[in-house]
């Protein structure tokens, strides 16, 4: 359901032109004379004191005079004047502005201090702000062109939402030409107020947008942003292009990871360019999901078929092994000489026949995901012929073909067949291919944005208590570095386990500590104020005699006296040298991101981890799925395998620790990074030889809601058993994705009536994308608990929800709740709602609010019941509202 600010702000039964002028070329004018051509039916009104009449329309000189409120004003005068605008259009009561004027903040301080004003003055009447310094909306379907853009864009089902007015333009104006229409088209400029997050939720439930496309360039609000991306990602395909993916800094490199990693996570895929946007939606959109990324290519002739899988490697795409079955059919329909392999050129004296027989066992191949069709003009075949037999083919497979059609005139027939078939069409081998390759990735990402991990995976509990006295005695000592043997006690509080450690200050201590370790040993500097030791040779490895001891730690300590004379020395650290004949060297860790908080890095250790920048970075929490997933897009993980008489290393002990580390960024907002390198895995497991550790003293207390990280962890403590008046055990706990089939059974239950009080609609059942959105939810911002009873059978059964999510209204947040009409006056509503009620304070809300309808006498008993008191809806009398505080 969209909010009703957002629909006065895109579907606007009114608009006021703020400044509307005469004078050609002028913001006011462009603005006003778009309106006028793109059809918009609604109200139109012109504000500015300077005319009585623009182009035959009366003109006003003041929002007030109009004598009442406007759904929408589109401001283009000069920015000082803004806030006063806005000031203005508060006390009218108009909620919603689109600014088309500059000047604001991107111009310096001065137009900084302007844009917390006019901030400041919107927020206290509650006005939402789209832009300032934006191109404005398009909305085809309705005639409304709200920009200042040259032409108005054709209507079509994708939705456009870009930060930059000019690649808005360019977009619109490119997609023209190859007849691709838009249902919105969103400029947020600046961005100030109404941000992609909130513009996604409403894009999400807009029945006229099937797809949508993002140009970005900041992300202002992560939080808000990330629970836009994934509630529409849930429902439509989601395309993404983002600029600054190459930085000169490595900041700038470990941000873009973090935000590819933002996509994975939330069912959302990135893209390089514009031409791609388009290609990747128009093969997303089809609704034919691979289940891997293998490829099969065929073509009538050599040459597209080598373009294509030279390109494959690039794209993230496989090039398929085609099964024994398969080459034996191909051989059956080809001629001798055909290829023998993947690609599978079919010569050019192929025939549309020849064609269908070469396709209908790549597509019955159970290693192969995808077919590219590739065709070039030849003298036997026409294109047309060649399309038909393609298309048939595609018919019976529910796998995607990718058609590319080379040359123009000749192959025009058969693309535009193909194209009518909803079949993708490409003009080039290499563009197909990298098409597959976000398509695939789609698909990945997709299955991600369903896992839902808890804060904490492993089944023996971390030693939290100390873990935090750790970190709250180095903040005593003014440290924001932990020292060797506090991080030996740190890993150990979350059982990764980590070679011993102690440290030295005298020769005699070396001695001594060597001795009762046992060699071979290694000794490394401790020194705050050396970051890498290696510029020191600050590690001595393999020490096997006491004699050998003595020397290399002469020779540290001269060294360093050498090379840094400023460093103060805290000792050394002694260590048994761990030996491991087949041990890879791998290295974890832990950043925290400007925009994305907390991230995890997993790659390859030693000092691979510099040179050869084989990491790949991850959002936490993770489980089981999302860590093996991390390794997997790594070249570490190749290492880990077995080859000829080399074991393969404890793969599942890598991804324990992960797992270990993913809980430790969970449980302790204080880590603010963490470099496990290097992490040494064999046969037998896995152990941390060396470790740094930083913390953030500011954020010792802990944050139950995970303020650190990107992504709000399942929320398992909320799970509990609870006992109904007449003795029934339920179990209570948030709903999470798998349980789709269990909330589609339970409203399928649901009586007419039931039905009907809920959702204030006569029907039954559920949507696909009504079913995704409540069982996907969440968790930062909203909150779905059921009450699961078990049956006879031991099977479970969903019998009641009840949930809130975000309202408009600051710190507010509405509910909802539903009971199986068999359950109905045994109490499961009431319980669902006390403890509604007690966990919408954890999520920050300290207001719930309920829309009643005034026949639905058993809920407003309840709500009363509850303490909830009344209020009349001004827009629907035949609803009634409910309040509480809860805090």
């Amino acid at each position: 359901m969209s909010d009703h600010y957002l629909e006065q702000l895109f579907a606007p039964r009114s608009i006021a032109v703020i400044g509307a002028s005469e004078r050609p070329g002028s913001l006011g004018r462009i603005a006003f004379d778009n309106l006028r051509r793109g059809g918009y039916a609604g109200e139109l009104l012109l504000v500015n004191p300077k005319y009585q009449r623009i182009a035959g329309l009366p003109c006003f000189p003041s929002l007030s005079a109009i004598g009442r409120s406007v759904d929408l004003i589109l401001v283009t005068t000069p920015a000082a004047t803004v806030p006063g605008i806005i000031d203005e259009a508060g006390r009218e009561g108009t909620k919603a502005a689109l600014i088309l004027s500059a000047g604001f903040g991107e111009i310096g301080d001065a137009g900084q201090m302007l844009e917390d004003r006019l901030l400041a003055v919107a927020r206290s009447y509650r006005v939402r702000l789209l832009g300032p310094n934006c191109l404005g909306i398009m909305r085809p379907s309705l005639g409304l062109n709200a920009t200042i853009a040259r032409g108005m864009a054709l209507p079509g089902s994708i939705a456009l939402v870009s930060q930059s007015g000019a690649v808005a333009a360019a977009l619109v104006d490119g997609a023209q030409a190859s007849a691709i229409g838009f249902s919105n088209v969103i400029s947020t400029g600046t961005g100030i107020d109404l941000d992609i997050g909130e513009i996604l939720d409403y894009l999400t439930y807009d029945l006229k947008t099937r797809s949508i496309l993002i140009y970005l360039e900041r992300v202002r609000n992560p939080r808000r942003f990330i629970s836009g991306l994934r509630t529409a990602a849930r429902a439509k395909p989601v395309i993404v292009l983002k600029a600054g993916r190459h930085r000169t800094t490595a900041a700038g490199d470990g941000e873009d990871a973090a935000f590819d990693a933002v996509l994975r996570r939330c069912g959302a895929v990135r893209v390089r360019s514009y031409a791609e946007l388009f290609s990747a939606e128009q093969l997303i959109g089809r609704g034919r999901m691979p289940r891997g990324n293998r490829l099969a290519i065929v073509s009538n002739g050599g040459g597209p078929d080598v373009i294509a899988a030279d390109h494959t490697g690039a794209a993230g795409v496989a090039i398929a092994q085609l099964s024994p079955e398969t080459l034996a059919a191909l051989d059956a329909c080809l001629p001798a000489h055909w290829t023998q392999r993947n690609p599978v050129d079919i010569l050019g004296d192929a025939t549309a026949a020849r064609l269908a027989a070469a396709l209908a066992p790549l597509l019955a191949d159970d290693g192969v995901d995808a077919v590219l069709t590739a065709f070039s003009p030849q003298q036997v075949l026409d294109s047309k012929e060649a399309a038909q037999a393609i298309v048939d083919c595609a018919k019976a497979s529910f796998k995607p073909v990718l058609t590319v059609w080379l040359g123009e005139g000749e192959v025009s027939a058969g693309a535009s067949l193909a194209a009518e078939a909803k079949l993708p069409v490409f003009h080039s081998p290499e563009s197909a291919v990298a098409a597959f390759g976000t398509l695939a990735e789609y698909r990945t990402a997709q299955e991600l944005l369903l896992e839902v991990p808890p804060p904490l995976s492993s089944v023996a509990a971390p030693d939290l208590a100390l873990a935090n006295r750790i970190a709250q005695t180095a903040a005593d000592s003014g440290r924001s570095r932990l020292t060797e043997v506090e991080i030996a006690q740190l890993l150990a509080c979350f059982g990764i386990a980590c070679a011993r450690t102690e440290i030295a200050h005298t020769r005699d201590e070396v001695r001594a500590i060597a001795k009762a370790i046992g060699f071979p040993v290694a000794i490394k500097l401790l020194s705050a104020d050396i970051e890498h030791l290696a510029d020191v040779k600050g590690v001595r490895l393999n020490i096997r005699g006491e004699d050998g001891l003595m020397r290399e730690y002469d020779a540290l300590l001269a060294r360093v006296q050498e090379l840094r004379p400023d460093a103060r020395l805290d000792g050394v650290t002694v260590q048994p040298m761990v030996e491991k004949r087949y041990g890879r060297r791998l290295m974890m860790g832990v950043d925290s991101q400007a925009t994305f908080g907390r991230v995890i890095r997993f790659g390859s250790g030693g000092i691979g981890a510099e040179l050869l920048r084989d990491q790949a970075v991850g959002l936490p929490p993770l489980n089981r799925r999302l860590a093996e997933e991390l390794v997997s897009r790594t070249r570490a993980a190749a290492l880990l395998l077995p080859y000829r008489h080399i074991p393969g290393a404890d793969s599942a002990a890598v991804v324990d620790t992960l797992l270990r580390v993913s809980e430790m960024v969970c449980a302790l907002p204080w880590l603010s990074q963490m470099e496990i390198n290097p992490l040494i895995a064999d046969e037998a497991g896995c152990i941390a030889v060396d470790a740094r550790v930083s913390i953030a003293p500011a954020h010792l207390a802990a944050d139950p809601r995970f303020t650190h990280m990107a992504i709000h962890p399942y929320p398992v403590h909320l799970e509990q058993v609870a006992t109904l008046r007449d003795g029934q055990r339920l179990q209570l706990r948030p709903i999470r994705p798998e349980d789709a089939a269990l909330e589609l059974a339970f409203a399928n239950r649901l009586s007419e009536r039931s039905h009907y009080l809920r959702f204030f609609s006569v029907g039954r059942g559920l949507t696909p994308v009504m079913l995704a959105r409540l069982t996907q939810i969440d968790y930062d911002r909203e909150l779905a608990l059921i009450a699961l009873a078990t049956d006879e059978d031991g099977a479970e059964r969903l019998i009641g929800v009840a949930r809130f999510g975000s309202s408009p209204e600051p710190h507010s947040c509405e509910f909802a709740v539903t009971v199986d009409d068999e359950w109905n006056g045994r109490g499961v509503a009431s319980l669902l709602m006390r403890r509604l009620m007690q966990a919408a304070p954890e999520a920050g809300y300290s207001r719930m609010t309920g829309a009643v309808l005034s026949e639905n006498a058993a809920m407003l008993k309840l709500a009363a019941h509850l303490g909830f008191r009344r209020e009349k809806d001004d827009e629907d009398p035949g609803v009634i509202k409910v309040v509480k505080n809860l805090v």
